[in-house]
């Protein structure tokens, strides 16, 4: 039970996997207006920047899950980092499904709406594990400008038009699910270029110090394509934030 390791190449210098700047991170964080103690469980922590940070700079306790075992040994090496390993536990398991043991305030699942199946099946399944009058975080694409047809839609990475939704889509979205929307942070093109570029960096890096290995080809592909359809597409087209959602 692992990631491929194609994404831990390309991510291997992130401590953010989405786009989001720590300083975006940090802003989310305040703007929730939270108390210490607060307990959270985030599905598909990655790195455990979101948890540890917030654990550090606003007493926040909790639990990360996630799928990758090198994402999970960086959230513990960063937990110890930033003396918080007594506040927050990193779990190497799949998020999907995965339910707390005890309802938390803050359930967050950022970046990874795939593990519900959908930002619906996602939603259903942090209020599982969500105390009544808790708060959720989601973090979501969406559709920046109208799309042409659907090959812009695939060079964006999406299967289909349809798999995204413009902003206020999304928002009606959460709505009609039963939840308001209290906060919300995007991402900016800056940020997208943070998250994005900084792959192709990995990529190269790697491919100079592995040129035999069996992924090599496969890398050498993606860093001749990806900056060109990432400018051409993907930078004017999709968005991507996380929004803050309570229950009706």
């Amino acid at each position: 039970m692992d990631l491929p390791r194609i994404f831990t190449i390309r991510e291997s210098s992130h401590r953010i996997h989405n786009p989001f700047t720590p300083g975006k991170l940090a802003a989310l964080g305040q703007a929730l207006h939270l108390p210490p103690g607060t307990r959270v469980l985030d599905l598909a922590s990655g790195s455990g920047e979101m948890l540890c940070t917030w654990a550090r700079d606003h007493g926040f306790t909790g639990t990360g899950v996630d799928i990758s075992s090198r994402g999970v040994e960086k959230a513990r090496a960063r937990a110890a980092e930033l003396d918080v390993a007594d506040r927050v536990t990193f779990v190497h398991d799949d998020a999907a499904g995965f339910v707390a043991d005890e309802p938390v305030d803050l359930a967050a699942c950022v970046g990874a709406t795939w593990i519900g199946g959908g930002v619906a099946g996602t939603v259903e399944l942090l209020a599982r594990s969500l105390r009544p009058g808790g708060l959720m975080l989601i973090g979501e694409p969406y559709w920046r400008r109208e799309v042409p047809d659907e090959a812009t839609a695939r060079a964006c990475h999406a299967t289909a038009r349809a798999d995204f939704l413009p902003l206020p889509g999304l928002v009606e979205q959460f709505g009609a699910l039963g939840y308001d929307v209290v906060e919300m942070m995007l991402a900016s093109q800056d940020s997208w270029d943070r998250y994005q570029a900084a792959q192709w960096l990995n990529l190269r890096r790697w491919l100079d110090a592995h040129p035999d290995d069996e992924l090599a080809e496969e890398v050498r592909a993606e860093l001749t394509t990806e900056p060109v359809r990432y400018t051409r597409y993907q930078r004017e087209y999709l968005g991507w934030g996380v929004f803050a959602l309570m229950g009706r």
